[in-house]
């Protein structure tokens, strides 16, 4: 397992993400895409909340099912190979479901804008978020990319290798599914000429529960300082966001480093904090990449941990 996550994060960083037709997220998001306009009715259109409800949770569990199915099989096919083919087969599976690279890339992209224009800011953070972005400054485009950054460092990359970690490829495919069916239904009332207020509920609440221990967890790697006696405060500002979980990261980030982050109308993180600059957003890549440097070292070790005894114990069976 171990090895696997080092040669996933390895083909990250080398090849970044794969062609939209062969990426297995990309096939998650066209199935959650048909299957939402038969679950969620158009708005406006009378529908009783338990129908959509049931219509919702089917097609989720459906999708779910066959993810988490087709994942098992893909991990069995290795079960008797060598740890290093395993690792390699896995490894590359693994790798569609976690997107470093792609979201570090993204993130700078938008300092690189706001250096030519706050409009070219505007429109590169507009590819990261889906609040209205018209009406902010250049603070306001640097808190919405902090914002997004470290909350998708917990989605594409803390929580997909902690679940893989604990219940294999498929458990990090059956997170990555569950993820992104939240960011396509877990939205209250109309969205893209739909509601989602009953249909999307089984969804985001799914994804609620399996990214409570990660959203944590990645909190805890970016600032570890602030656990202990701090903790309180880390959870008083974590719980301004609506969500149970993004808040986590993000709460982080804002105390760690002193900066205000907002959603104007939704939530202010460490309101006393001062606005976000250049030098905010350079640190907050270099702290995640050290998160994902730490988690490929770690996994480097263990894997080399087992790679001696496996050959120790090969030494000794020779004997």
């Amino acid at each position: 397992m171990a090895a696997a996550v080092a040669v996933a994060l390895a083909a990250d960083r080398w090849w970044g993400e794969p062609p939209a037709w062969a990426h297995p997220v990309v096939a998650m998001g066209r199935y959650l895409q048909v299957m939402g306009r038969w679950a969620a009715p158009p708005a406006g259109q009378p529908a009783t909340a338990r129908a959509a409800l049931t219509r919702g949770t089917f097609a989720w569990l459906l999708g779910a099912g066959a993810v988490v199915v087709l994942a098992v099989g893909l991990q069995a096919v290795a079960l008797a190979w060598p740890w290093w083919a395993q690792a390699l087969w896995l490894g590359l599976w693994l790798k569609p479901l976690l997107a470093w690279r792609l979201l570090r890339d993204e993130v700078a992209a938008v300092e690189a804008a706001l250096r030519q224009s706050l409009a070219a800011g505007r429109a590169q953070v507009a590819r990261l978020v889906s609040r209205d972005v018209a009406a902010l400054d250049e603070s306001g485009v640097r808190e919405a990319a902090l914002s997004t950054l470290v909350e998708n460092l917990n989605d594409s990359v803390v929580a997909p290798l902690l679940w893989f970690a604990l219940l294999g490829l498929p458990g990090a495919a059956l997170y990555r599914f569950a993820n992104t069916a939240d960011a396509m239904w877990g939205y209250r009332g109309e969205r893209a000429g739909r509601d989602w207020t009953w249909a999307g509920r089984w969804a985001a609440r799914a994804d609620d529960v399996l990214s409570w221990l990660p959203a944590r967890l990645t909190a805890l790697l970016l600032a570890p300082g602030l656990w202990g006696r701090a903790w309180p405060r880390l959870r008083a500002e974590a719980g301004r966001t609506p969500s149970p979980n993004g808040g986590w990261p993000m709460a982080a980030l804002a105390l760690r480093r002193g900066v205000r982050l907002r959603k104007p109308g939704v939530y202010v993180l460490h309101a006393a904090g001062r606005r976000p600059v250049a030098a905010d957003t350079r640190w907050a890549l270099q702290r995640c990449g050290r998160v994902v440097g730490v988690l490929a070292a770690v996994a480097a070790s263990v894997a080399l941990g087992w790679a001696a005894m496996a050959g120790l114990a090969a030494g000794g069976g020779s004997a």
